[in-house]
């Protein structure tokens, strides 16, 4: 196994070190697609555990709270372990407890169980969090900082390619595979069938951890580069001089990030149940599923638009137009019917596109030395994710397509930050932490 980042083992990538840092960085950019490709799945999973466990939707959308969960509780402990072990090892780690979880999937689905299933999600949730408390901010930092947020939306886009193919690998092997998957809308399943369904999961999560093992492996074995004094944490006597709750863009940036993960969450999570429905497209949840990877798609599309965008465009401009066009889609989505509607909502992936990656680097930017604390706090703020479960009480108590009010608010709060809150501390007359 190559020595932790930071090492001497290691060549320290300076501001035009693109040469040095570019294999790297597609190496990487396998990681953005694994995470992705694993959270997207849950789009699929949760209207297929909707039908297995009879849940409602407050139910059905606390499968995914528990996921976000693990963010908090994960955060501070990954950033811990990275400065124990290296960026490299716990990048390592993050992959081996994601394919532990993703086995542990298996035991669920033979059970089967609704609470084991979300303790094995919540496990997987855990390594991804130990994956994107390393992995975002290295790209941030490993080249030139004015292109960080185009660097971070490109390996991205790979995140997003990842979330684009998830629903039509999950919408065959879980719902095309099972009952509730073929079924129309509505359709009540015998307990018979609905353990049958279960049994469906199994395949999936099996070849999802072998894919994770090897990625591990060949991770361990390959020389990333170091990022010198970029992330090094200021020394102790030094950090009674810094404060990171002057800074802000992070202060304002953690709660538009967590706005925006329930937006973003709410939206893909509730998306086939959605479409579904007979006033909307009337289509079975396999046939929502093909529809839910274009959501994805226009993310992906989006990103590596926005990471050439960047290249000219100040980030804080670029996120205002797109948070605006997000807002306007999803009033579209909740205020109309029919095809009308399903286009809209599926419109939202591409406004949302470059919203986590622009709003993270906007959040650290200015940091200096305090750069790895600030990360820690955004990536503990995709938590936010977490209170999806609001909107599934909305959605059982005032209709799920009211329920898309909440995203809209959501929407308001993301182009605030871009407008207004991003600005740095600096730029407003007050000194920056050096």
């Amino acid at each position: 196994m190559a020595g932790p980042i930071g090492t001497t083992t290691h060549h320290a990538v300076g501001a035009g070190g693109s040469a040095s840092y570019g294999k790297a960085l597609s190496l990487l950019a396998s990681l953005f697609f694994m995470w992705g490709f694993i959270t997207v799945i849950n789009g699929v999973l949760l209207p297929h555990l909707r039908s297995v466990f009879e849940l409602d939707y407050t139910q059905t959308t606390l499968i995914e709270s528990v996921w976000f969960i693990a963010y908090f509780f994960a955060s501070i402990p990954s950033a811990k372990l990275i400065e124990r072990v290296g960026y490299q090892r716990a990048i390592v780690i993050g992959l081996l407890i994601m394919a532990a979880g993703a086995l542990g999937m298996t035991l669920a689905a033979s059970l089967p169980s609704y609470g084991v299933t979300l303790v094995m999600l919540f496990i997987i949730a855990s390594g991804i969090t130990l994956l994107q408390v390393a992995a975002n901010p290295y790209v941030t930092v490993i080249g030139p900082p004015e292109t960080g947020s185009s660097r971070l939306n490109l390996v991205q886009a790979f995140n997003s390619l990842g979330t684009t193919l998830a629903p039509l690998f999950a919408g065959y092997l879980i719902l095309g595979r099972s009952q509730s998957g073929t079924a129309e809308a509505g359709a009540t399943l015998t307990q018979a069938q609905r353990y049958a369904d279960a049994q469906s999961v199994i395949l999936p999560y099996v070849l999802v951890a072998i894919v994770l093992v090897v990625l591990a492996v060949v991770i361990a074995r390959f020389p990333l580069p170091s990022l010198g004094a970029a992330t090094q944490r200021a020394a102790k006597a030094d950090r009674h001089q810094h404060s990171l709750w002057k800074h802000r863009n992070l202060t304002l940036g953690i709660p538009t990030m967590i706005a925006y993960l329930l937006a973003e969450i709410g939206v893909a999570n509730l998306f086939v149940n959605f479409v579904s429905q007979p006033e909307i497209a009337a289509i079975t949840h396999e046939q929502a599923s093909r529809y839910l990877a274009l959501l994805w798609g226009g993310m992906m599309v989006g990103r590596f638009a926005g990471s050439l965008i960047m290249q000219k465009i100040a980030p804080e401009r670029v996120l205002s137009v797109f948070a605006f066009g997000a807002l306007v889609v999803v009033a579209v989505a909740t205020f109309t019917t029919g095809p009308m509607a399903m286009w809209s909502l599926i419109a939202v992936g591409l406004f949302h596109s470059i919203m986590f990656p622009t709003i993270f680097t906007l959040a650290i930017r200015g940091l200096g030395p305090l750069t790895e604390e600030g990360s820690g706090l955004m990536i503990m703020a995709i938590a936010g994710g977490a209170l999806v479960v609001v909107q599934g009480w909305l959605a059982d108590r005032y209709g799920l397509q009211n329920s898309f009010f909440l995203t809209m608010a959501c929407e308001v709060v993301v182009l605030a930050y871009a407008l207004w809150g991003s600005k740095p501390t600096a730029d407003l007359g007050t000194p920056q932490a050096e």
